[in-house]
């Protein structure tokens, strides 16, 4: 509809221009950015379209549109976006998909300083997911950088510490309520912990009324996921079974499956060590894992190589690097044993698939390849087999920021690397960028080097098209809207950032400080904030006689002694050895 009424403006403007009326008239490049807004799937449908060329071609000139649009479906791209950063604040990005994500990362200091007085009047704190709109982000780390010691109340983190950090802000920095920047089962989940903290009294809002959806999330409130699980049961299973989902989920879901099977949260930074801690506790355990389809197939993967490299993995390094009561023929058990959810994925990780790998592989051989649990196997591969020669990394968003600071750092501090520029393919989520930023700075700046870190950005080819620079009228428009946006979305169905995360920004933030803060004097705040509240799905709900909510919160307790004393509870053990069959 909005590419419609833009194109209208544009005729409009034809019109008003032979009448000599041009003041009502908007201008191309007026017109352009008003595309660059709207949605890149549906920009790119229906300028692809030889019935719309004419269409197109008010906006952009029908030969810049022809000549533009046949880019669009026959270019192809060697090099990706990226963002070299240096030291004493240098930043080049490289590409306008860089561009967009560099544009934001200093951020304003007006806007800082009033962020901060209003948490400070509000009395809240804020928690954010590491995959937040860069400029939202950098905003965040520039107030934090002014707490001068005193306890935070930011905190830009993974979705299982974000919980954690809105306890201790409560506890130590003394704030009354909570800001939580994410999609919503973050939200949920964060207020379940703080309930289940002693603190049920500290309410939480997110950034947006609407709803902030998952596409990961979703596809395990689906009966599908449900049936799957149930299926299980019915099937033989000798040595007793263990459901462990993804923390990136709803407590609706994790509530339906505790009351299903014997169920435990995992990260994609813990969820190697609790299948490996489940089948030393219970040998031969089936494992039931969801619903990421692309981390699952991942695991599996995983245990494949490392069983079929005796040379590099033999049983002493599995038992001292892996877990001191797996060997090679354990692994194998383990492996065999594991049984993977099929359809469940993430959009933003659904992004990196073939034509990626094949760039990485043919253009970027002397790069550290890092890669998300969550990419798809092509990616994942990679990524594997550089991290064989310590030349990558596959793990979560905090494993990834590890690893290339620590490199950085290595480099940095013996000043010895043959090139002055490290290469990161980062795949994983671009909002990572200000994080990795703000590290790569720090280090560079304690160690006086002159090493620069390049992040480069996989994105694919049809997530990049530009316009040609060469046209008549030198408009050099872009229409592919995701490029300009910083989404950097393919028709394949993945984009570069989360645009379920991007709901979240500075001004909606803003505003819901302000209404917090003066919600005492207002009614009408409260009750707008209202729509800003956790889903509460499970509220008042009971499922098989027991609180939804308890069993919801159940598998992330469970989780946490695992973390905690390193073995499963004997109540989830017991559990998991009832369902042999």
């Amino acid at each position: 509809l909005l590419l419609t009424k833009v194109c209208e403006l544009a005729l409009l403007r034809d019109t008003t221009n032979s009448s000599h009326h041009q003041s009502t008239a908007i201008s191309q490049q007026q017109a352009a950015t008003m595309l660059q807004r709207t949605s890149f799937q549906v920009v790119r449908r229906k300028c692809l379209n030889p019935q719309n060329r004419i269409v197109c071609g008010k906006l952009l000139s029908s030969q810049a549109a022809a000549a533009t649009i046949t880019q669009a479906q026959t270019a192809t791209h060697t090099v990706f976006p990226s963002i070299v950063i240096g030291a004493n604040g240098k930043l080049e990005p490289q590409g306008s998909f860089a561009e967009a994500q560099s544009q934001y990362l200093n951020p304003d200091q007006d806007i800082v300083t009033q962020l901060r007085k209003s948490l400070d009047e509000a009395e809240m704190g804020v928690v954010a997911h590491y995959y937040m709109d860069v400029e939202l982000q950098a905003i965040l780390n520039a107030v934090r950088q002014e707490d001068n010691g005193a306890p935070t109340k930011i905190a830009i983190a993974d979705s299982l510490a974000m919980g954690d950090a809105a306890v201790k802000m409560v506890e130590e920095a003394g704030v009354k309520s909570i800001a939580c920047l994410g999609v919503d089962f973050m939200a949920e989940s964060v207020s379940a912990i703080l309930e289940r903290s002693g603190h049920g009294d500290v309410p939480v809002y997110r950034a947006d009324p609407r709803a902030i959806g998952c596409s990961l999330a979703e596809s395990a409130e689906r009966p599908a996921y449900r049936a799957w699980l149930q299926n299980a049961l019915k099937q033989n299973n000798p040595n007793g079974l263990l459901h462990v989902v993804y923390i990136n989920t709803s407590m609706d879901t994790k509530a339906t499956s505790a009351a299903t099977v014997p169920t435990i949260t995992c990260t994609s930074s813990n969820v190697v060590k609790t299948m490996l801690q489940a089948s030393a506790q219970v040998p031969g355990v089936r494992i039931l894992y969801g619903p990421d389809t692309y981390m699952g197939e991942n695991l599996v993967s995983l245990f494949d190589s490392i069983c079929n490299s005796p040379e590099s993995w033999d049983d002493g390094r599995i038992a001292r690097d892996l877990h001191p009561q797996h060997n090679r023929e354990t692994l194998q058990r383990l492996r065999d044993s594991i049984d993977v959810f099929p359809n469940g994925n993430c959009v933003v990780h659904h992004m990196f698939g073939e034509e990626v790998v094949e760039n990485v592989r043919q253009n970027y051989e002397d790069a550290f390849v890092t890669a998300h649990l969550e990419v798809p196997g092509e990616m994942f591969q990679i990524a594997m087999e550089k991290s064989m020669k310590q030349k990558g990394c596959v793990g979560s968003t905090s494993d990834i920021l590890k690893f290339i600071s620590a490199k950085v750092a290595e480099a940095a501090s013996s000043n010895q690397s043959k090139s002055n520029r490290l290469k990161f393919i980062l795949g994983t989520e671009a909002g990572m960028i200000t994080s990795i930023v703000k590290s790569v700075e720090d280090i560079l700046q304690q160690n006086d080097s002159n090493i620069e870190a390049e992040i480069i950005f996989p994105v694919a080819s049809e997530a990049v098209t530009a316009t040609d620079s060469s046209s008549e009228d030198n408009t050099n428009l872009a229409i592919v809207p995701g490029v300009s946006g910083g989404e950097g979305c393919s028709t394949a169905g993945g984009c570069a950032t989360c645009p379920f995360m991007k709901m979240n920004d500075i001004d909606k933030l803003c505003d819901v400080v302000d209404m917090v803060r003066d919600s005492s004097s207002s009614s009408k705040h409260e009750l707008t904030l209202q729509s800003h509240a956790p889903p509460r799905r499970l509220q008042g709900k009971t499922l098989n006689g027991v609180s939804a909510t308890d069993l919801g919160v159940q598998p992330i307790l469970h989780m946490r002694k695992l973390m905690n004393e390193e073995q499963l509870s004997e109540d989830l053990v017991e559990r998991m050895l009832q369902h042999r069959s």
